[in-house]
């Protein structure tokens, strides 16, 4: 059965510049580009009912098209060994309400999501074996001030996540265009 995951893409020119910051870290799995995704909420693995419950939910979400931008890098967890690099993203109430959305009709299908709190970013790489601060610290104090251009988010999607040996293949299963005439 696969993972499901509602996320926003990140545009070309983006990941582009994205690609040229994942580098010079030891022990680090970095991402596909390909991949790469900014998730509002991760559902995990589901039966074809609540899937379907799901699918049709989305559809309910109003909100426009909003401007986001990456901003600074960091790891996870905040303390200790570093398990994930990743670039976060600016503060955005669009983005917030969207995904508050998305976890809303997540709960109203019956799925309990893991808890956690929304942190927006995007995944660049990730270690089999936690990665020491000395091992990221150039990484993080390089790529700190990262920035990029502003894009606009005009649609989020329902994707599928199967794990494979190489890491996660994730395919999109359904669009969900932001309504451009005002929600």
């Amino acid at each position: 059965m696969p993972r499901l995951f509602v996320a926003v893409d990140i545009p070309p020119p983006v990941r582009e510049e994205l690609a040229n910051l994942c580098h010079g870290v030891v022990g680090a799995r970095w991402v596909d580009m390909s991949q790469i995704h900014l998730t509002l909420e991760f559902i995990g693995e589901t039966d074809g009912t609540t899937a379907e419950l799901l699918t049709d939910g989305l559809e309910t979400i109003e909100a426009e098209p909003f401007p986001l931008a990456l901003k600074g890098t960091g790891y996870f967890p905040p303390r200790g060994h570093a398990r994930v690099l990743w670039a976060g993203a600016t503060e955005s109430p669009a983005l917030l309400s969207l995904q508050r959305q998305v976890r809303a009709v997540a709960r109203e299908c019956g799925i309990a999501g893991d808890g956690r709190k929304f942190s927006p970013h995007i995944t660049l790489a990730r270690f089999r074996v936690p990665a020491p601060l000395h091992d990221i610290g150039p990484f993080i104090a390089s790529h700190g001030l990262y920035r990029s251009d502003e894009f606009e988010v005009k649609e989020f999607h329902l994707y599928s996540s199967v794990l494979s040996r190489g890491g996660a293949v994730h395919t999109r299963e359904q669009s969900y265009p932001l309504d451009t005439a005002g929600a």
